[in-house]
């Protein structure tokens, strides 16, 4: 008697069913991945110093309020007026950003590109002039909990790219902080003046772009300059008090830097 052969194995219609819904369950949850991920997510990376708060939509397209803390523990926070909004659209080793902010992006939204090659991040952004509150700067906690700023920030970016190469960044364009009409709790002037802080790289990139403070009105004169090494910023400044205002500022002198004479002096690094 001949023996019979076992039947060929074949794979259950519904094996490769369950094996479709599966993939197809796991594409829709990161395509639908809630906001909420994306908000605890930036509160790690950032030790909860930044708090999207209320978070609304997806991962890819969503808005939140954002609060700025001084981190895990802390009781000092300020939420920017309304909300942000973001959209992200992934590409091949590619990430576009779109981001705007009710209360503070008039002239139009940041654009962020981030391109990784080998061995290689790179990360360019788009964005037009833009306006926030400097109170917000409270929320980080000190010195700015103490400082109690009070005035407007206007940022702006000219051809700023941002590259991770062999761990080290490099630095192109330019970013310009303009503080107008500042004031603070320590000081009875209101106000006290305005500044610029100035961050500039090379055109090829470099690693240590260079930081400028200057001051471009106001009694509470500061100047300074530093450098920004790795991680670590370096600079060294002075603050001082114009003529006959020097008794209103010499609160405040005391408290921004090491006192010596008629003049604070800053450093950092």
């Amino acid at each position: 008697m001949t023996p019979r052969r076992a039947p060929p194995h074949t794979t259950a219609p519904w094996g490769w069913a369950w094996l479709g819904a599966g993939l197809g369950g796991l594409v829709a949850l990161c395509f639908w991945a809630p906001a909420h991920w994306l908000a605890w997510g930036v509160a790690q990376a950032t030790q909860d110093r930044v708090v999207l708060q209320s978070p609304r939509g997806t991962v890819w397209s969503g808005s939140a309020q954002l609060v700025l803390s001084g981190g895990q523990g802390s009781r000092d926070q300020q939420t920017l007026p309304g909300r942000i909004q973001w959209a992200m659209a992934p590409g091949w080793l590619s990430l576009n950003l779109r981001l705007n902010a009710d209360c503070c992006m008039a002239e139009g939204p940041a654009q962020v590109r981030v391109q990784a090659a080998l061995s290689k991040v790179h990360v360019q952004v788009q964005a037009p002039r833009s306006q926030w509150p400097a109170a917000l700067l409270s929320g980080l906690g000190a010195p700015w909990n103490t400082l109690q700023p009070e005035g407007q920030l206007h940022l702006r970016t000219e051809a700023l790219g941002l590259q991770w190469a062999a761990g080290r960044l490099q630095v192109q364009g330019l970013v310009a902080l303009e503080a107008h009409n500042m004031s603070s709790r320590l000081s009875p002037l209101k106000p006290m003046g305005s500044y610029r802080i100035q961050l500039s790289g090379t055109p090829e990139g470099s690693p240590t772009p260079e930081l400028k403070l200057s001051t471009l009105q106001g009694p509470l004169l500061l100047t300074g300059q530093g450098q920004w090494v790795g991680a670590r910023l370096r600079f060294n400044g002075e603050a001082s008090a114009d003529v006959g205002s020097e008794r209103a500022l010499s609160n405040l002198l005391n408290i921004i830097g090491r006192r010596q004479g008629a003049r604070s002096l800053l450093s950092l690094g």
